[in-house]
């Protein structure tokens, strides 16, 4: 059984920076694909960006690009996400979500069923 735990979430003004952590409890694996969502309340959860075992970063959002980055430490299963140059439109519960297979990343919420229970982050002055 997998459990992710998000922390690092907050409030911020606009033009500050985060950075969001994801610890994953997984029985050993051959690799993995994990990855960080967004979702605000009454919108589909959007994907941020993945990073599987053997690729490392392998999707990031256009809406994110230049701004945040994620990285992994496949050692210890922990997944960041760097937050910079926060807008309000970040506004939103960030999750971390889990596959199995390393093969699968992707931005789409449906390929996973393995979740945190999200952290929240609120850009606001």
């Amino acid at each position: 059984q997998v459990n992710l735990v998000e922390t690092g979430g907050g409030k911020v003004q606009p033009g500050g920076n985060l950075t969001l952590s994801c610890t994953a409890s997984v029985p050993s694996s051959e690799g993995s694909c994990m990855a960080w969502f967004r979702q605000v309340i009454g919108k589909e959860r959007e994907g941020v960006a993945t990073s599987n075992t053997w690729e490392g970063v392998k999707f990031v959002a256009d809406s994110v690009k230049g701004r945040f980055a994620v990285s992994r430490n496949n050692a210890k299963n922990f997944l960041f996400l760097e937050m910079n140059d926060l807008k309000p439109e970040d506004s939103a519960m960030y999750f971390c979500a889990y596959d199995h297979d390393w093969r699968r990343c992707s931005l789409l919420a449906e390929r996973y069923n393995i979740w945190g229970q999200g952290t929240q982050v609120t850009v606001s002055s």
